[in-house]
């Protein structure tokens, strides 16, 4: 079984993320507009350019997302998780959390070695997303 997590937006998913490609060194393998797909025609111009899913592929894993399309619907933003990250190497959980915390809206945890770990952080993003960063070292 594979578990990923499905990152939703209000207009921001692709900058958000061409950001997470920049700072998690994945690559965006897919990027399907709502104007590119059928079942979505005759949808105003304004939600046809919004992103309706989005695969960015990080080191055999993958995160997604895409825009909520339905513009009846009100945005909530992102509440209640965390996207964790784990590594096992000190210098690439800095490097990630470094970036991630470019114009972050808060760092609830600077990065630093734990009880658990030998890096660890808690950080909400510049789109609101929160992220957790850990380096176990432990095998």
């Amino acid at each position: 079984m594979i578990v990923n997590a499905y990152l939703m937006f209000d207009g921001q998913c692709e900058e958000a993320f061409r950001f997470y490609e920049r700072c998690l060194g994945g690559k965006l393998e897919m990027i399907i507009r709502y104007a590119d797909m059928p079942e979505c025609a005759g949808m105003d111009e304004a939600t046809g350019k919004k992103i309706a899913h989005v695969r960015l592929a990080v080191d055999g894993s993958m995160l997604m997302g895409s825009d909520a399309g339905d513009p009846t619907q009100t945005w909530e933003g992102h509440k209640g998780f965390f996207v964790c990250i784990n590594t096992k190497d000190p210098d690439q959980a800095e490097k990630i959390f470094n970036a991630l915390s470019e114009q972050a809206r808060a760092i609830m945890m600077p990065l630093a070695k734990t009880s658990w770990s030998e890096r660890y952080g808690q950080l909400a993003d510049r789109y609101g997303v929160e992220w957790m960063v850990n380096c176990d070292t432990h095998d």
